[in-house]
């Protein structure tokens, strides 16, 4: 057997050049991408050196004064770190039981429909929610839990109180789950009605051949065939467990809602925005940050082994 020799850095740098000048373009087109990932994610690692300073504006990040993990030890020893980590925790799991499988049964459902007008007409309106605005949602949302509110208007038709519901700590949850997946099921299945565009159709035929009926196809054909693009989405959303959207919950939250709705992102921006503790609020950051990392890497190993499917 013929052994292959390692290339060279000059015939690497060769091939590459070579192969920009045959696709200049495409090169070009990913310089946009290039420029905004370095720019707005890596550049900004420099800052979060502050969460080890007692950052003081007028002094600088170099020049404040280094506190170590005095921050570290201040959130995880702080009267309110048990409370925000346990609400983090359960709004991002409610959002993966609950709304990460809609998307996917919403598209499933969608290829079953042979109506093609029916079919554009139905993914059109559940598209719409996810070009509202954030602040116009949260504002339909207020109006329609409010006492006088039209949900609250049928639940008093049958007998229901009336109050309004943000402010009762136990109903923020359920609110927020059926909000974000009446905003986001229709744009998030996109991505699987893409994959079930690549399946083989030939399958299909074979099986209506052999007399699988529709739902023995779907469980055979259709769901083996998006399983990779479902594990992806999987491991990118674990590894934003603790990123709940932090604006929906400011916008809906209120103090009597703090025992429920307060989480680590509403807790960084008070620190940080409202009582000018940049310091604290990096520390916070950088702490969610890397429970993130690990669990976006634990998650991705896990479905290598189980799967074979992974980001790397």
């Amino acid at each position: 057997m013929d052994r292959v020799l390692p290339l060279t850095k000059e015939t690497k740098k060769s091939i590459f050049v070579k192969d920009f000048r045959i696709n200049k373009s495409l090169y070009l087109m990913m310089l946009p991408v290039i420029l905004y990932f370095v720019i707005f994610q890596y550049a900004p690692m420099y800052g979060a050196i502050i969460a080890f300073k007692d950052y003081v504006p007028l002094k600088g990040i170099a020049a404040s004064d280094w506190v170590g993990f005095q921050h570290f030890h201040t959130l995880l020893s702080g009267y309110y770190f048990w409370r925000i980590l346990k609400n983090t925790i359960i709004l991002s799991l409610y959002t993966i039981i609950f709304e990460f499988p809609m998307p996917i049964i919403l598209a499933l459902l969608l290829n079953e429909i042979k109506n093609k007008v029916f079919r554009k007409t139905i993914q059109s309106v559940s598209y719409m929610p996810y070009f509202i605005s954030m602040v116009v949602i949260c504002g339909m949302i207020t109006d329609f839990t409010n006492s006088g509110g039209v949900i609250n208007s049928i639940l008093t038709f049958f007998g229901g109180d009336g109050q309004s519901m943000l402010q009762k700590p136990e109903l923020f949850r359920s609110i927020y789950i059926i909000s974000e997946i009446w905003q986001k099921i229709g744009w998030e299945s996109i991505i699987y009605m893409a994959a079930l565009m690549g399946i083989d159709q030939e399958q299909y035929e074979a099986a209506r051949m052999d007399g699988a009926s529709r739902w023995k196809q779907m469980m055979y054909i259709t769901l083996p065939g998006i399983a990779p693009t479902i594990t992806i989405m999987f491991i990118l959303r674990m590894g934003n467990l603790m990123n709940v959207g932090f604006e929906k919950v400011i916008l809906l939250y209120n103090p009597i809602t703090y025992s429920t709705a307060d989480i680590i992102s509403s807790y960084v921006y008070r620190s940080g925005l409202l009582e000018f503790d940049w310091g604290f609020s990096s520390a916070v950051g950088l702490f969610n940050s890397v429970i993130n990392l690990a669990l976006l890497i634990i998650a991705n190993r896990i479905s290598r082994k189980v799967s074979q499917n992974g980001l790397w």
